[in-house]
């Protein structure tokens, strides 16, 4: 049978009512930018996340943008940057004019490898964006310790992991601010583009409140040049009915990870992903590795039986065109490079069913076996 790498329609599908209620509110007041709506989802998703403050916005590469506009990052500035992730990581640090400098990532949990940090650390380094990839909480307690020696801000980039805890609290409170994205594919997955930004600081979020709208306060008058970061009210309308079902999709994701787990342990040739003791990954992907140059045939295999599968991420961001003649520290990458030759992600949206992980099961191991 086939199976699906994601499937919307299924979440969808159980939330028809409410979303189409909410649609239709949003579309009898009038207010489709920011608003009630947006304020009132601001207020729910915070406290859910145990932070101060959140502010809404129009995606999460605008989410990392507006932070790293509201932290004062300037031109010829640096920011580590860890070379295994989304392209927009590295891209707000460029569009900024400021330097990525970039930092190879653990082998077991591929998230960013702080010795390989402190190697690139100079005068000119203003910040740390520590990426908790796939839905696994990086480090924090060491992450922060470790930008308190170098005096350096913390933009945590949880975009794929809303709801990860590590040691107990949510991700996104632990540095000056958190980035977080709800597009589609996102465990809270909105409508089209949308995201998050969180903070402890009040100041650091009143100015980030203007320069989301512009830099404009009052009305027309401008203190600041900022941007259009502003997050539709049908988007936080729809995010709103979605949000209080978000530990129910975590709860479905971990099942079918241990599932995974259980099944494929032992395979020659595959590599199970590694779970800190200290965090809980909310498993926005279930990455597996196939070294050996043999990924790209486990991909056929598994497309040959119907199954979905992505390769987040084919290039190490330090070997992208765009970003060859840009940065510094690419020379010493080894483990992302390795990571981006061999990784392979498996279906492991919420609605899965038992039946369809049995069957992504089988074949995995129908190809470790005929190896």
């Amino acid at each position: 049978m086939a199976v699906p790498l994601l499937d919307f329609s299924r979440q969808h599908a159980a939330l028809e009512a409410p979303l189409k209620e909410v649609f239709a509110r949003v579309l009898d007041s009038g207010q489709f930018i920011l608003g009630p709506e947006v304020e009132a989802f601001e207020q729910e998703v915070a406290a859910y996340l145990e932070v101060p403050h959140a502010l809404g916005v129009s995606s999460g590469t605008d989410a990392l943008t507006l932070a790293m506009m509201a932290l004062g990052i300037e031109p010829g500035d640096e920011v580590l940057c860890p070379v295994f992730t989304f392209f927009g990581t590295a891209g707000c640090i460029a569009r900024l004019g400021a330097v990525p400098v970039w930092v190879d990532v653990r082998e077991d949990t591929f998230n960013i490898d702080l010795e390989d940090a402190a190697r690139k650390v100079s005068k000119r380094t203003r910040a740390i964006v520590p990426v908790h990839l796939f839905g696994q909480p990086c480090d924090m307690q060491c992450v922060v310790a470790f930008a308190q020696s170098h005096n350096l801000w913390v933009l945590e980039d949880a975009a794929q992991a809303i709801g990860a805890r590590y040691k107990g609290e949510p991700v996104g409170g632990f540095g000056n601010c958190g980035a977080f994205s709800f597009y589609p594919t996102k465990n809270l997955g909105g409508f089209g583009d949308g995201g998050l930004l969180t903070s402890r600081d009040s100041d650091f979020t009143e100015r980030a409140r203007r320069l989301r709208n512009h830099g404009m306060h009052p009305k027309y008058f401008h203190s600041d040049i900022g941007g259009n970061f502003r997050l539709d009210a049908l988007q936080a309308a729809l995010l709103r009915v979605k949000l209080p079902h978000l530990e129910s999709y975590h709860a479905a994701r971990r099942a079918h990870a241990a599932f995974y787990n259980a099944q494929l342990s032992g395979l020659e040739g595959v590599s199970l992903p590694h779970v800190r003791s200290e965090v809980e990954s909310v498993w926005n992907q279930y990455t597996i590795r196939v070294p050996d140059g043999r990924r790209d045939e486990l991909r056929r295999h598994l497309s040959a039986h119907g199954i979905g599968t992505e390769i987040y991420y084919p290039v190490a961001l330090h070997e992208q065109v765009c970003f060859r003649n840009m940065g510094r520290g690419g020379e010493s990458i080894r483990v992302g490079s390795a990571l981006a030759a061999s990784v392979i992600s498996l279906p492991v949206f919420p609605e899965m069913t038992d039946r369809e992980r049995a069957e992504v099961v089988s074949a995995v191991r129908s190809f470790s076996e005929g190896s």
